[in-house]
């Protein structure tokens, strides 16, 4: 009886701590390659991506999808976060937040940091982070 209790305690243990919502993690598949000057970063959504352009921190929207009226590509911001002189393959990262449509951009050399909120047209943003 006792060996019975031990192994329903350890199977529902185990079931609860499989089954966990893994929505609450962050998705980040990455390349390794600091060289790069484009990096695609997932987001919680399977069909959207963002294009980060890592020497200046322009950022695209990108949608796939099985038919082409889902696909498409929309800006995000086409601003420059630093001038010509100054971009470096690399300089810019992104951080995904628990908010699934918000990630934070970040100029890895001079520190300073952005809210990047992606979604339908007049929910997208770049806003300094002070």
């Amino acid at each position: 009886m006792k060996s019975l209790f031990i192994l329903l305690i350890f199977s529902f243990t185990s079931n609860y701590l499989f089954s966990q919502n893994t929505n609450d993690v962050p998705i980040q598949n990455i390349s390794t390659d600091s060289a790069v000057v484009y990096r695609l970063f997932a987001t919680r959504n399977m069909y959207t991506f963002i294009k980060l352009n890592t020497r200046n921190g322009k950022m695209w929207q990108v949608q796939w999808g099985t038919e082409s009226k889902y696909r498409f590509v929309t800006i995000l911001s086409e601003i420059s976060r630093v001038d010509e002189g100054e971009e470096i393959n690399g300089r810019f990262f992104l951080y995904p937040t628990k908010n699934m449509h918000n990630f934070i951009l970040l100029d890895q050399i001079s520190g300073r940091a952005w809210q990047v909120q992606w979604g339908e047209e007049g929910d997208r943003s770049v806003i300094r982070i002070y």
